[in-house]
């Protein structure tokens, strides 16, 4: 099973509460979705405030259709 890290971006002089208020609503949808093993960054480039969910590519569709991240990406494949 691979490892899934997906992304929402926030632009503007709002940006780094919007993205620490999301990562709030993440990590109530995680425990309400189930999802174990997560983990959060708040990177903060100078230009955008991005906040990053890693998790296991099993909850690819809840995530995906649910919350709609910017991209994503494959981390790792576990046997």
């Amino acid at each position: 099973m691979a490892l899934l890290r997906f992304h929402w971006d926030f632009f503007g002089p709002d940006a780094p509460e919007t993205a620490a208020h999301f990562v709030r609503h993440l990590d109530q949808f995680c425990a309400r979705e189930g999802i174990q093993g997560r983990s959060w960054h708040l990177p903060n480039p100078p230009a955008r405030h991005t906040a990053i969910l890693e998790c296991e590519e099993q909850h690819l569709n809840a995530v995906r259709d649910a919350l709609r991240p910017v991209r994503g990406e494959r981390l790792l494949d576990v046997p």
